[in-house]
């Protein structure tokens, strides 16, 4: 495979597994990919991400432009040097972060000035600047900065947000050249099909354009905007559309998805790829995910159950901890159950993507959709 080569070897209805080519390795689709906003997934070493079969790492922009800034990060040699990641990384422009402090920021066509959550100063970003941090700090994959809409919001202030997106995402097109790095575009328009629709579109007319003018075009695209509020149900009304509507040949990645039903119906829908940080923060809260549905380990029930978290898990932390032992870890607040919990949960994701890839590979994906579906494992709301 050539770098960021997107490989389709099987399909499933609409589901699809594919490779992608990376100049950190070689990603398989369906997958999760696990949350590490400040170069570190919460409670989770690198070593353990590595054992877990953890493909592609997830580093926030916003977060780490900030602490300890882009400059230190290039100067340690990049992201994976170092938080010591040797897979691929995966950056978002951190545009999600901006956009969700309206109080202390000001939009206009040009860029978005905003005020740092860390000590108050002002900050200037346009699609220009944001490609140069991201270029800094080295990720394999890196995304468009855009505008994302909240939920709820008025169709005119959505397409607002489509429309700056999409301008924004010819000038970060044209503004990176790092040739090591794969650049995703990004698809808004709020719960309106239409407007997602057209989205879509804007994007691949920038990237026709990118060519035309001597740039590459976008090697992949996120679906944003969804996950922001709404009902998973209203997801889902329009997800499938948007998903195919993207080229085939591309990665589609799902920002901020990351509840097991919920993949397992994106997947059925044509999605690739998915990013959360539900399982290490739900796992901190004490919950976790199991084949009988999500768990509060603080219940009582748990007090002398010296069964495994989940009987049907292979992951080291069933392998070796009891239920009773994870309850008095969490109801203690010691640190090392919410450990323990992450570990499990990010191995539960991967896992059922996992599983979801074999289910494709062997044109079974309706028959896994449905198990898991009747299943107590779909109780995880």
């Amino acid at each position: 495979m050539a770098l960021f080569d997107f490989t389709v070897e099987a399909a499933s209805g609409y589901a699809r597994a594919a490779s992608f080519e990376t100049a950190h390795g070689v990603a398989k689709t369906p997958m999760f990919m696990p949350v590490g906003t400040h170069a570190t997934v919460k409670g989770v070493t690198t070593d353990q991400l590595s054992d877990l079969g953890a493909q592609v790492v997830l580093a926030n922009t916003y977060h780490l432009s900030m602490r300890p800034g882009a400059d230190l990060i290039a100067e340690a040699g990049g992201l994976h040097e170092f938080m010591q990641w040797h897979g691929p990384i995966l950056t978002d422009s951190g545009g999600f972060q901006i956009f969700s402090l309206a109080d202390t920021r000001k939009l206009d066509a040009d860029g978005v000035t905003f005020r740092s959550i860390y000590d108050g100063s002002k900050i200037r970003w346009t699609p220009e600047s944001n490609m140069e941090i991201q270029q800094k700090l080295g990720a394999d994959i890196v995304m468009q900065l855009d505008q994302c809409a909240p939920y709820p919001a008025t169709r005119e202030f959505v397409e607002s947000a489509v429309d700056l997106s999409a301008r924004w995402a010819a000038r970060c097109l044209a503004a990176h050249t790092r040739e090591d790095q794969a650049l995703f575009g990004i698809v808004q328009g709020g719960m309106h099909l239409d407007l997602r629709l057209q989205s879509v579109e804007r994007l691949k007319e920038a990237g026709r354009a990118s060519i035309e003018s001597g740039h590459k075009d976008f090697q992949g695209f996120g679906i944003g905007g969804y996950s922001v509020g709404e009902e998973h149900d209203v997801m889902f009304e329009t997800l499938g559309e948007v998903a195919r509507a993207l080229p085939d040949d591309k990665p589609r990645y799902l920002m901020g998805v990351g509840n097991p039903t919920t993949l397992v119906r994106a997947v059925r829908e044509g999605v690739d790829m998915f990013d959360c940080v539900l399982p290490t923060r739900t796992a901190r809260m004490g919950t976790a995910f199991s084949s009988t549905g999500r768990m509060n380990m603080r219940n009582a029930k748990y007090t002398r159950d010296f069964g495994p978290l989940d009987d049907a898990c292979t992951c080291p932390v069933c392998a070796k901890y009891t239920r009773a032992y994870i309850r008095h870890l969490v109801k203690s607040n010691e640190m090392l159950g919410g450990m323990l919990l992450s570990v499990h949960n990010l191995h539960y994701l991967l896992d059922l993507m996992r599983r979801a890839r074999s289910a494709v590979l062997a044109g079974e994906y309706e028959e896994f959709y449905q198990a898991w579906m009747a299943s107590p494992a779909a109780n995880d709301y």
